[in-house]
């Protein structure tokens, strides 16, 4: 049976169009998404404790998008029922100044898996090929440098035991209104509302330009770009908790067998 996520997996596709992907697709063919995404979660939770005790991989999660997209909510969905020791999410805002005092890469490293660990980047390394291009901080000439830096990082990363899943939640305009509105009008989002993603919105097409051209260059067979369609917030979901789950899957990560020294071990 043919895998309907495979169309939205870009390893490396200088094509690639966001036209070509319905932002409002719902991907994972189920009409009962909140019982699909419970038995999502509960089998990541029980394969991230399998991870974690074998303590030899780890994941990294990288979601990326417009905002309003829905990291936090896909954080949130998708990991509803894994064991807070196991997972850490780093979000990625502006640089700090010594931050800004190092390579760019500098204050993501750190953050990255560690063995046993499921990693979560609400936005990422990714920021200084989006945002510091849109701001005039790297032109042309240096994303290309940070693209290949990029790939370098994470095939790095790759070789030494971390599964990668980079995920670009692709909304429409229309929606990103609607829920760019609803921070104004609800009194409990009013929190979320910050003015600069008024002049965000303002420059869509560059953003989309800049997302294109930065997954077009960082798409590799070790670590893939999922398109996932994200106005339909249930699906987004089960989308990336399908994804997580399949890598887990993938992983097969074990538990392991007590110790030759321990074994017929009688507690008295």
């Amino acid at each position: 049976m043919p895998n309907p996520l495979k169309r939205y997996r870009i390893t490396n596709d200088d094509r690639l169009d966001f036209d070509n992907f319905d932002t409002k697709a719902e991907v994972v063919d189920t009409h009962d998404v909140d019982n699909a995404l419970s038995a999502l979660q509960k089998e990541i939770g029980a394969l991230q404790n399998a991870l974690f005790a074998e303590n030899t991989r780890s994941l990294l999660v990288v979601l990326q998008g417009m905002d309003t997209s829905g990291k936090d909510g896909v954080t949130i969905a998708v990991f509803d029922k894994t064991h807070p020791q196991g997972l850490v999410v780093t979000p990625y805002k502006a640089p700090s100044t010594e931050e800004a005092a190092h390579d760019f890469l500098w204050r993501v490293h750190a953050h990255a898996p560690r063995k046993g660990m499921i990693a979560v980047f609400n936005r990422s390394h990714y920021e200084a090929v989006i945002a510091e291009r849109l701001l005039g901080l790297a032109d042309r000439a240096e994303c290309r440098r940070r693209y290949r830096q990029i790939v370098d990082f994470e095939r790095l990363l790759y070789e030494h035991g971390t599964v990668i899943v980079k995920c670009f939640l692709h909304i429409s305009k229309d929606e990103q209104k609607l829920r760019l509105q609803s921070r104004l009008d609800e009194p409990t989002k009013h929190w979320k509302f910050n003015r600069n993603d008024l002049v965000e919105r303002g420059r869509w097409d560059l953003n989309q330009a800049a997302y294109l051209d930065a997954i077009r260059h960082t798409a590799t067979r070790g670590a893939p770009w999922w398109i996932v369609p994200s106005d339909r917030k249930g699906h987004r979901d089960l989308m990336v908790a399908t994804l997580v789950r399949d890598a887990l899957r993938k992983m097969d990560p074990r538990y392991p067998p007590l110790a030759p020294e321990d074994v017929g071990t009688k507690i008295v």
